[in-house]
């Protein structure tokens, strides 16, 4: 086989693998390409086509204090908005990172 010059060939190339039931070496060598091409396509599709499911990713300023004494057993966020948000200590972070994203969204 000759080298496939555009990316639209290669995909197809890397999806026929895909559906082959060969490993990348044999299919490779039967497609008549170099085996680190074939497994840069290959991975390049993966990646692609994961791409969409992945969540996205939403990074939020914060600002590390130290606890004092009276505030023992409780946590504390200020947000960027200047709503303070208190809650035990073992609470859960995905939940208190929806409570905060939710307050930083909120319109007053």
């Amino acid at each position: 086989m000759t080298k496939p010059a555009d990316k639209p060939q290669w995909v197809r190339i890397a999806e026929q693998f895909e559906h082959s039931g060969l490993t990348q070496k044999q299919f490779a060598q039967q497609q008549g390409v170099p085996l680190s091409t074939v497994q840069s396509w290959i991975y390049r599709r993966r990646r692609q086509v994961a791409a969409p499911s992945a969540p996205a990713v939403r990074l939020l300023p914060v600002e590390v204090a130290e606890p004092t004494v009276s505030s023992a057993g409780k946590m504390e966020v200020l947000t960027c908005r200047g709503a303070r948000v208190s809650f035990a200590s073992g609470t859960d972070v995905a939940y208190v990172a929806r409570l905060v994203a939710a307050l930083e969204s909120a319109s007053c």
